[in-house]
């Protein structure tokens, strides 16, 4: 494990206690309670206590220490450059379809780190393999009862999954999941579906045994999404792999159905859930909105067009009938998603002075030719937008953009990308910043009615 270094602060929230004592931007905390934190959840768990004792290094270097009396669990309103202190548990596996191997050469740093880190997918929910943690991970996890992770299975048969890992250590998943179970802790399964290798019988067995652990009013297992491998033409040579076609996306769908009605009859829920983008490939209609249930795997990509739909229907309802002055907006797409967004740019263009249209586009970047949003390039819109009238600017989906910063996958920036189109460019995330920046001035700002992403979901149930 790599040595912990003080947690560095990057923002200390308004009103909050810390901005009560002073503490400024650059200082970084060593102690809490003579105890180093090794991440946010260390920090997350020291600071609960109503009495702490801090060691502060500030940012010339001179170290204080600072007694603080609180009421249990009141946060101190501090925010840090990471949520590692120690540094990353990288990934110690091989998937031949690993997006990190699918990316070409040259690029920043961070686009290649692997990371396969417990800690991120408590506090994220990013997925990782349960394959690199020694037994004193096991016993943290155990003891602070981090749970759910969410953990990438691919497959439950021992052989396969090393294949599909080239780890031998990944034949251990079915005596991990018991773990789980043993210690009334949770996990959110995925399975990547590689035509050819872990599909077929070698799916239904894998879905089969992680039904077997939805089991007890706390499953060990309490969801599972299957997805779609996804290639890129910078992906290894001879890595045994072959893209979903629209005849096996529609086989997997068929399959996995079945299987859900199966266990919907015996469990009460689907347990399994099939991610949008097997509809997409196989050109098929998504799946109603009761199908998903409680959206458990939304942030997989499981019912998330769904959602965004039935949000969007909700708040439109608030549209006005006309806006001046008169609006042109470009709303750029992955064109897997051009037919199921087709309600939503009909719904705004009824709006009189309101033009939006929609420029759905592949990834030659990728090397694609259907292409989700979230997979879209700088160089892609350059491609598809130069010399366009683009209107008053263009509306871009903010899953095209690197973990909230204003830069593609491909390195470019939205501030370089604004300036080779000669346009605006408006990054929008969720129904309320779509319709907002639709509507420009005359919006009167609706978030003011639906004021966060969370209240459209609760009038959704």
């Amino acid at each position: 494990m790599a040595s912990i270094i003080p947690a560095r602060i990057t923002r200390i929230l308004p009103d909050s206690i810390a901005a009560e004592i002073g503490f400024e931007v650059g200082d970084a905390i060593v102690a809490i309670n003579g105890t180093p934190p090794r991440d946010l959840i260390d920090y997350q768990f020291l600071c609960a206590d109503e009495v702490l004792e801090l060691e502060v290094l500030d940012a010339a270097g001179r170290t204080h220490h600072i007694e603080i009396e609180k009421d249990y669990d009141e946060d101190l309103g501090l925010e840090f450059e990471t949520a590692l202190f120690d540094g990353l548990i990288q990934c110690n596996n091989r998937c031949p379809f690993c997006f990190i191997d699918q990316q070409p050469p040259g690029k920043r740093s961070s686009l290649y780190l692997k990371d396969d880190d417990y800690r991120l997918s408590f506090l994220y929910g990013s997925y990782l393999t349960l394959t690199n943690l020694p037994e004193r991970e096991w016993q943290r996890i155990e003891q602070m009862r981090l749970s759910p992770l969410f953990v990438s299975v691919h497959a439950t048969e021992p052989e396969v999954r090393i294949r599909l890992l080239k780890n031998p250590r990944a034949g251990q998943i079915l005596q991990q999941l018991k773990w789980f179970q043993d210690r009334r802790l949770q996990i959110h399964a995925q399975v990547v579906v590689c035509p050819g290798i872990n599909d077929g019988k070698h799916l239904e067995q894998t879905l089969q045994d992680l039904a077997s652990f939805y089991t007890g009013e706390l499953p060990a297992v309490a969801s599972v999404a299957v997805v779609p491998v996804g290639l890129t033409r910078f992906r290894p040579q001879q890595d045994e792999l072959t893209p979903v076609t629209r005849e096996k996306a529609r086989e997997v769908i068929d399959q996995v159905r079945s299987l859900s009605r199966q266990f919907r009859q015996k469990f009460g829920s689907n347990v399994v859930w099939l991610a949008d983008e097997w509809f997409l490939i196989a050109g098929e209609e998504l799946p109603s909105e009761s199908e998903y249930e409680e959206y458990p795997q939304i942030d997989n990509g499981v019912g998330s067009i769904r959602l965004f739909l039935k949000q969007f229907e909700i708040a439109a309802e608030l549209l006005p009938a006309k806006i001046s002055p008169q609006r042109q907006l470009t709303w750029v797409v992955g064109n897997a998603v051009e037919k199921a967004f087709q309600p939503i740019l009909n719904r705004l263009n009824v709006v009189d002075g309101l033009k939006v249209n929609m420029c759905a586009l592949s990834s030659d970047y990728w090397g694609q030719s259907i292409s989700v949003t979230g997979l879209l390039t700088g160089h892609d819109l350059l491609l598809n937008l130069q010399g366009k009238d683009l209107g008053d600017g263009i509306l871009l989906p903010s899953v095209m953009l690197k973990h909230g910063e204003l830069v593609f996958l491909d390195d470019l920036s939205i501030e370089e990308l604004s300036q080779r189109l000669n346009t605006k460019i408006f990054p929008v995330s969720g129904v309320e910043e779509l319709i907002n920046t639709c509507l420009g001035d005359y919006s009167g700002n609706l978030v003011t009615e639906y004021k966060t992403r969370e209240e459209l979901k609760i009038k959704n149930k």
